[in-house]
């Protein structure tokens, strides 16, 4: 039996990223895949048995990309604005650079895909930002709120911001980035 080729793995993903970007989730079809890969619809089925297959596993590998990517830049000794800051930044950055990966992600979480195993893993993968959040709300520097309406808004902040920056309706730099991030903060500390 011949190994599966990692570059095949990758170029499915990303033929299936800009495939949900183009039309969306819940109209692919396999073929339609295999063809964006450059790959025979028969051997997408020797990688992913099923659609669904597929998709659960693009969604655990830009989830898993994602958090880490959140991380990225962040001293623990860093005072907590600071370290909010950052992953804020690198929410925005997450967007703007890996914009398909976060729409699949998006769409798949609000698709019937998303079982209690993806919302169990993504509880996993993002414990660490939950926990980040409760620290501030504990240190009573963020608003004392619910933690997912906390978050939500925060994601909502930086989504909208990336999606201007793609759209060029603003511009990517350091002006931009703290006007964006002064509104954010503002509107969740306490």
């Amino acid at each position: 039996m011949r190994t599966k080729d990692e570059e095949k793995f990758d170029n499915i993903a990303r033929a299936t990223y800009a495939l949900v970007e183009r039309s969306g989730l819940s109209g692919l079809t396999m073929a339609e895949i295999a063809k964006a890969a450059g790959i025979a619809t028969g051997t997408l089925y020797l990688y992913y048995p099923s659609k669904e297959e597929l998709i659960n596993s693009l969604y655990e590998r830009a989830k898993t990309a994602t958090s880490q990517r959140l991380g990225e830049g962040i001293d623990p000794a860093m005072p907590y604005r600071s370290r909010f800051r950052q992953v804020w930044v690198n929410l925005v950055r997450n967007r703007v650079e890996h914009f398909q990966e976060a729409l699949l992600q998006e769409q798949y979480y609000n698709s019937p895909w998303f079982s209690e195993e993806s919302r169990a893993l993504s509880s996993r993968l993002m414990a660490h930002w939950l926990a980040f959040l409760e620290e501030g709300k504990s240190q009573e520097i963020l608003k004392s709120v619910a933690t997912p309406l906390l978050g939500a808004v925060i994601m909502g902040s930086a989504r909208e911001v990336a999606n201007l920056v793609r759209n060029k309706t603003v511009v990517f730099d350091d002006a931009t980035i703290n006007t964006a991030f002064s509104l954010c903060w503002d509107g969740v500390k306490a």
